[in-house]
């Protein structure tokens, strides 16, 4: 294993950045975020808040409507956390936009990207999305079921793919598909023939309005294939993101829960002077830095060109376990005030058990 250097020194844009976002997130997404879980929509206005932080023009030439600056994963990861302390469900809808952007610059060709990254970066083309993940309880990223079949200059699409934030709203999908040659990825209008999209409600993630992408031999020309697609980059970019996002929920649950057991009095003293809540509350603090400094140092090691597929599943791996085990935690901390909606533990607990079934959702 190699020791490339790990340095944690924030860049001055980036103390700025992270200080606005978690401001926004804290005042504006936070109080927020119950009432669109209820309604199991997203915000309008909290999305194109999202959205006006930039990221998703940032690595789009100049040229192209975008702001031309090479792409960080380790900013976009340090958004993801920021945002994800917020509302987790917010954050997904409004990035995913990002996830695609990122993939037609990495993998797109220069035809691809002069047709399709000015619209993205000026907000006609609408959302976007990739779409990755099918609906099986064995989903292996590298075994899929939806295939493109070349036939005469095209290829034909045809499977399920499912849990697509804000899926009804796109109007462009990055579709994985098997081939011949293995998984490769195309450029499918929501407009197409074949192609149709329905509402998936799900046990958490409510507000980032998931849904079922369906493909039945849909018509995709050559020209709309993705010529630099590489699977496994995406994927460990996407795990990244997710666990940028589980470290900012879980963060908000530790920053929730220290108040309340230090107020919370039972048998005549606050709840805190117990062990067994002081050691859980403790036990979250140390789980989430090392959730926190293993997608670091993926993210740091992509941002430096070296392989961090190792490291990106090494967090993967970390976050799906432990994210789940603070936000049960959280509850626990809460007794039955953690079970009532009346407190926000038992919407990041559902929202972070998505951390396991996620795949491609938030390519940073």
């Amino acid at each position: 294993m190699d020791s490339a250097p790990f340095d944690l020194t924030l860049t001055e844009e980036q103390r700025i950045t992270r200080e606005n976002m978690l401001r926004f997130a804290r005042d504006t997404l936070s109080p927020a975020a119950r009432a669109a879980d209820d309604a199991a929509c997203p915000d309008a206005a909290l999305v194109a808040g999202i959205q006006e932080f930039g990221l998703a023009l940032m690595p789009i030439p100049e040229a192209l409507g975008g702001v031309g600056m090479p792409r960080s994963p380790l900013s976009n990861a340090l958004a993801c956390e920021d945002l994800g302390q917020g509302d987790m469900s917010h954050t997904l809808a409004a990035l995913q936009t990002m996830g695609v952007v990122n993939v037609l610059v990495e993998g797109g060709s220069e035809e691809q990207q002069e047709r399709l990254l000015p619209g993205l970066a000026s907000g006609e083309a609408g959302q976007a999305a990739v779409a990755l993940t099918e609906p099986r309880a064995t989903f292996e990223p590298t075994e899929l079921a939806t295939q493109a079949v070349s036939a005469g200059g095209e290829y034909r699409l045809s499977g399920t793919k499912s849990l697509i934030p804000m899926g009804e709203a796109c109007g462009l999908f990055v579709v994985v598909a098997a081939t011949e040659s293995g998984p490769a990825g195309f450029l499918v209008s929501s407009d197409l023939p074949g192609v149709s999209v329905k509402a998936e409600p799900a046990m958490g993630l409510r507000s980032a309005a998931l849904a079922t992408l369906e493909l039945q031999d849909v018509a995709v020309s050559e020209a709309d294939r993705l010529p630099g697609f590489d699977l496994p980059r995406l994927q460990a970019l996407s795990w990244i993101g997710q666990c940028a996002l589980a470290v900012g929920c879980c963060q908000a649950v530790l920053d929730y829960s220290i108040p309340y057991v230090k107020e919370r009095k039972a048998f005549g003293e606050p709840i805190a002077w117990r062990q067994s809540v002081a050691f859980m509350v403790a036990d979250i603090g140390i789980e989430l830095e090392g959730m926190r400094l293993l997608m670091l140092r993926a993210a740091s090691r992509a941002e430096q060109g070296l392989s961090f597929y190792r490291e990106a599943y090494l967090a993967q791996l970390q976050c799906m376990e432990k994210a789940m085990q603070i936000g049960t935690n959280g509850i626990q901390l809460f007794g039955g005030a953690g079970f009532v909606r009346d407190y926000p533990l038992e919407m990041w607990y559902r929202n972070l058990r998505s951390i396991a079934v996620l795949h491609g959702s938030l390519v940073v």
